[in-house]
């Protein structure tokens, strides 16, 4: 049997919910990253970037090489598609990569308004099946996200009967409804979950209770433990697909996409990096690949839920929704970022994000899978005077590091 060669690796595809997050994701690795702007899209509250922003996202994506791809995902009603023309023919002149689209109103105004401006249809449309694939494809587009719903089955069955570019989601959270068409957001909070202003109701906690019989009391369920009560969630576990990137690799789809606009930069940074270390490995010798334990391990550092493998294999059970008591997940809490380093004195110039000290144990990380862990000696403010504790927030502070460390690493600890 001759050796196996990957002739093409696909795009690890990160969010950036800011201009923060976009650097941090292409500085650990992705290739490409999604944002949202200030209109159009589904994440009202992700931070979203201006204009401006983009420009320099832009600038700073071209420095690794990176694209950069627009959501405007949005169902939209009337009066909700005045001034997408002009918003996209800005993100063409900016040099976005691409914008990610499913009502097919918004899909023809970029069309006519910025030709030449790839347009990829969002999972918000929910393409399950490759003769939605084709009918996509002759309207123009020139990638589908497909439904996360879809299996790995189906996906191999789309490769073989289309060439259209396919992205899938390996990583982040599910959506208990059907690829986020959902109303639980306007019923419960009057928030258009489909316009950009979901509430995540499906997360809330819910109870159980009986309705009366004429002239009884409300018959409260009682005697129930809190498991029993914790099973009636709609909350479902989170997607890693980790363990499975030789089939992802192998099945031909071009985008590898993480979930989580909304997460912090800890989350972004470690997540990247994680998927850029597995899938550069398996592609470079996919005959000797060697699953590594210890990239599991990082992702549980940044796990807010359990963790599964969606609809990949098979349609999830209860077992991977969020019922009875949930696994005890190991917490990690992001406290810095190093600003500069100097080799010599072994002095680091650091950020603070949370509550620190001297002899606390701390973990260093850094793209190419990067690690170090020390105990923290020694602590300066600004002025040069000894400090026992970073406490305040977003403060800079020198402290020393015995292991050489580079700007953007990442110091986080153990709760």
């Amino acid at each position: 049997m001759g050796k196996r060669v990957i002739t093409k690796k696909p795009e690890v595809l990160a969010p950036a919910g800011t201009l923060e997050k976009l650097k941090m994701a292409i500085h650990y690795g992705a290739d490409a990253v999604f944002i949202g702007g200030d209109a159009y899209g589904l994440r009202s509250r992700a931070g979203n970037f201006s204009f401006d922003e983009m420009r320099e996202a832009r600038k700073f994506a071209d420095g690794y090489g990176a694209k950069i791809y627009v959501t405007a995902n949005m169902i939209a009603h009337e009066g909700d598609t005045e001034g997408a023309d002009r918003f996209f023919q800005t993100l063409h002149e900016i040099g976005i990569d691409a914008v990610i689209v499913s009502d097919p109103a918004l899909i023809e105004i970029c069309a006519m308004a910025a030709p030449g401006l790839p347009i990829h249809l969002s999972t918000q449309a929910s393409a399950t099946n490759y003769e939605t694939l084709k009918f996509w494809q002759d309207e123009g587009l020139e990638r589908i996200v497909l439904a996360r719903e879809v299996g790995m089955d189906e996906i191999l069955e789309m490769k073989k009967n289309t060439d259209v570019e396919i992205e899938v989601f390996i990583h982040g959270a599910m959506c208990i409804s059907y690829s986020g068409r959902c109303v639980l957001s306007n019923y419960m909070s009057n928030r258009d979950a489909n316009r950009g202003g979901c509430s995540q109701s499906c997360r809330w906690k819910y109870d159980i209770f009986e309705m009366p019989e004429p002239g009884d009391k409300n018959s409260h369920l009682s005697g129930l433990s809190e498991e029993e009560l914790e099973a009636f969630s709609m909350s479902s576990v989170d997607m890693a697909m980790i363990r499975h990137i030789p089939e992802i690799v192998e099945s031909g789809v071009e985008s590898l996409k993480i979930e989580g606009r909304m997460k912090s930069i800890h989350y972004v940074s470690t997540v990247s990096n994680v998927y850029r270390a597995a899938i550069d490995a398996y592609c470079a010798d996919p005959d000797n690949y060697v699953f590594n334990e210890a990239w599991e391990d990082e992702l549980w550092k940044v796990a807010q839920r359990e963790l599964a493998s969606g609809f990949y294999w098979g349609t999830p059970t209860q077992d991977e929704q969020l019922f009875g008591k949930p696994r005890k997940i190991p917490r990690y809490q992001f406290v810095g970022q190093v600003m500069d380093y100097d080799p010599e004195t072994k002095i680091a110039k650091i950020e603070q994000r949370n509550n620190f000290g001297v002899g606390d144990e701390v973990e260093f990380y850094g793209p190419g899978f990067k690690h170090a862990y020390e105990t923290v000696t020694e602590m300066w403010d600004e002025d040069g005077e000894p400090l026992d504790r970073a406490k305040h927030a977003m403060m800079t502070f020198f402290m020393r590091v015995e292991t050489p460390v580079q700007p953007f690493d990442m110091i986080r600890k153990k709760r």
